[in-house]
């Protein structure tokens, strides 16, 4: 099978970069010919407002790419991650005009929430999704803070809505979680070509013999927990060691914190074998996010090590977490629960053993490269099937 990846690469790389890389990497160790397509927002500098909305709506150099690539090199299936802001939604009827079947991994939320969180002014909000047209992100600016540049993606939404490309140009989508399923069903896609398939790490599970701090690890940002866990360690002076792997716009709380606090240390950014070697030693991961996550590969990764997670207790977690055996869920936003859990999880070292060897385990179960491959395999199938019959 020969498969074209197409993704706008993030200014500063995330989750969803990782994805595009990770799973083109597992194609290719099962025998398959991937060819990428990467857009780099680097264009965009020079590019007025006004071009950019247009080429946000449809881009007809990425359609004309797309197209000439599935033309010339006999693709059998488009699989899209993200199009914002270059790519454009035009690149599945590029794909479909080359004889190509689509598919679309939905990262986020973007096609039911303009600034793709849900989440205004700290709190959950879903006042867009379902909506014909993203009207309430628009007055509240909920993209980058600004109404246009809202007002162009909430465009470009509906637009293809009404052209029938979400209904008819995507022959399959991939989401993170059921939960990703039920709300974008919510949202008006169509459920028979959506497809629930967990983001997974390429690691193969390692039996870790953890430590006595806890970790967090992610961009230092609120809608994290970040403030959460801060609260947490200012009030509770027997709380252990924590790690703090990231960075963002909440650095400069957590540094602060740190040089306050000789139990909180800030490691800057870490990456790679580098994180999984702190995951290793840490006795648990912290993931207090206020929003909902989609389905964080370090939640994941942290997993493999055999490290249970401490986490919300919404959206994606909880599909994610088995509560008691695998990690713990807290209220959201709640620093008092959120110490009382690593109490709790740290308190009883032989319960604690026995939680890291049902994590590592659920890793294998669910999450290996192994069922990340076949599941990737059947909704290829699935969309090639969708895409013949017409």
């Amino acid at each position: 099978m020969t498969v074209l990846l197409v993704h706008n690469v993030y200014q500063k790389p995330g989750g969803e970069d990782a994805v595009f890389e990770r799973e083109g990497a597992l194609l290719e160790e099962q025998g398959h010919r991937v060819l990428r397509m990467r857009l780099h927002n680097d264009a965009v500098e020079g590019m007025s407002r006004v071009a950019l909305a247009g080429r946000t709506l449809w881009s007809r150099d990425a359609y004309a790419e797309v197209r000439q690539i599935v033309e010339a090199e006999g693709v059998d299936v488009v699989h899209v991650h993200n199009t914002l802001p270059l790519a454009s939604p035009s690149v599945f009827h590029a794909a479909h005009a080359g004889g190509a079947a689509t598919v679309h991994t939905l990262h986020n939320y973007r096609l039911v929430c303009p600034g793709n969180l849900l989440l205004r002014e700290g709190a959950i909000c879903h006042d867009c999704v379902g909506k014909a047209f993203a009207t309430p992100g628009i007055r509240h600016g909920c993209y980058r803070g600004s109404r246009l540049e809202t007002a162009a993606v909430a465009a470009t939404t509906a637009a293809h809505r009404a052209l029938g490309t979400w209904d008819r140009a995507v022959d399959r989508y991939i989401v993170l979680s059921e939960f990703a399923r039920d709300l974008f069903c919510e949202g008006g896609l169509p459920a028979d070509r959506i497809a629930v398939k967990h983001n997974a790490p390429e690691m193969d599970p390692v039996s870790a013999p953890g430590g006595a701090s806890v970790l967090f690890a992610g961009r230092l940002a609120k809608g994290k927990g970040i403030p959460v866990i801060l609260e947490a360690w200012a009030a509770d002076p027997t709380l252990p060691g924590l790690r703090i792997a990231g960075d963002g716009e909440m650095a400069d709380e957590v540094r602060r914190a740190a040089e306050a606090d000789p139990r909180i240390e800030w490691l800057g950014w870490v990456g790679g074998k580098d994180l999984l070697s702190v995951m290793a030693s840490s006795a648990a991961l912290l993931a207090p996010s206020v929003w909902y996550e989609g389905w964080p590969l370090v939640a994941v990764e942290a997993m493999g090590m055999g490290t249970p997670v401490i986490a919300t207790g919404h959206g994606a977690f909880l599909e994610m977490i088995v509560h008691g055996e695998t990690g713990l869920l807290i209220p959201r936003g709640d620093a008092h629960a959120l110490a009382a859990a690593v109490h709790d999880l740290l308190g009883d070292p032989s319960r604690l053993a026995e939680i890291r060897r049902k994590t590592a385990a659920e890793f294998t179960n669910r999450f290996s490269r192994e069922v990340n491959y076949c599941q990737l395999r059947d909704i290829y199938a699935d969309a090639i099937a969708q895409f013949t019959a017409g």
